[in-house]
């Protein structure tokens, strides 16, 4: 399984990107999928995570409301709406597959390469 994420880019505050993450093969609703951010000098954290049929999603705290997952398993792609975008938004998005959705990276088994998001204030 590859993954391959996009739609990152530079943008000002209070701008909305949408990143996508298409999965190679025939992954359709086999996995949850996941979506971690690096900013400079920090760990990687936990963004969002989507379950295999897109019923349930996990969002931590300093995203919710503004940002919103969702699939198509015809497509296996993700898709991360991401509105109201902050500086502290700023990272290297990945995205990642796991069995079930998840919060903790270990989890994850296969991971995309990562897309670039920079907010500007």
């Amino acid at each position: 399984v590859q993954l391959q994420a996009f739609g990152g880019g530079l943008v000002q505050a209070g701008a909305s990107l949408r990143l996508s993450c298409a999965a190679s093969g025939r992954t359709g609703s086999r996995y949850a999928m996941g979506w971690f951010r690096q900013a400079p000098g920090k760990e990687r954290e936990f963004v969002a995570a989507i379950s295999r049929l897109g019923i349930s999603t996990n969002y931590t705290d300093s995203v919710k409301g503004r940002f919103t997952l969702s699939r198509d398993n015809t497509k296996n792609t993700v898709y991360l709406q991401m509105n109201s975008l902050k500086p502290e938004d700023t990272a290297v998005y990945y995205c990642a597959l796991a069995p079930r959705i998840a919060t903790d990276s270990a989890e994850y088994a296969y991971w995309g390469q990562g897309t670039q998001v920079t907010v500007s204030s």
